[in-house]
């Protein structure tokens, strides 16, 4: 995205750091440094599952989320430029990321264990929470709003 405008570039840039910082946010909340403890850790509620589930979706760029937005620039681009070898290098590149962080979901969902080695102490009123889901909101549903906003202006 670089090669084709620094703009859109910067638009990838800050999106993707938005992403990241939310799931990196909801990892600091809860105090998870290991893929086991999160197989472990939300194994009550399914809600922040959930969430985590959807963050990781949305960091892939699966279409109806707000990570797809900036990719959806670049293959704009990408066509109008007729670079279309780049193109499929990149989908392919996005597709083997999905594969992992699909991955990573999956066995989160699947695996319920209640053997816990961590101390477990969640805070559901805190602040720290109703921001995180405050992220996730606008991480699922950021590319509903955009598209909102862009047909009411």
């Amino acid at each position: 995205s670089l090669m084709i405008s620094e703009s859109i570039w910067l638009i990838y840039f800050f999106f993707y750091s938005f992403l990241s910082f939310v799931l990196t946010f909801m990892f600091n909340i809860f105090k998870l440094f290991h893929l086991n403890q999160l197989f472990s850790w939300f194994v009550n509620s399914k809600i922040l599952k959930f969430t985590l589930f959807m963050n990781f979706l949305s960091l892939g760029g699966l279409p109806p989320f707000l990570g797809f937005l900036p990719k959806w620039l670049v293959i704009q681009q990408l066509t109008l430029c007729n670079q279309y070898f780049m193109l499929t290098i990149m989908m392919m590149s996005t597709l083997i990321t999905l594969f992992f962080y699909l991955r990573i979901c999956y066995s989160a969902f699947m695996m319920n264990y209640f053997e816990n080695n961590w101390i477990m102490k969640m805070n559901m009123n805190s602040i720290n929470y109703n921001m995180y889901m405050i992220m996730t909101f606008f991480s699922i549903f950021g590319l509903f709003l955009i598209s909102l906003f862009y047909f009411m202006f």
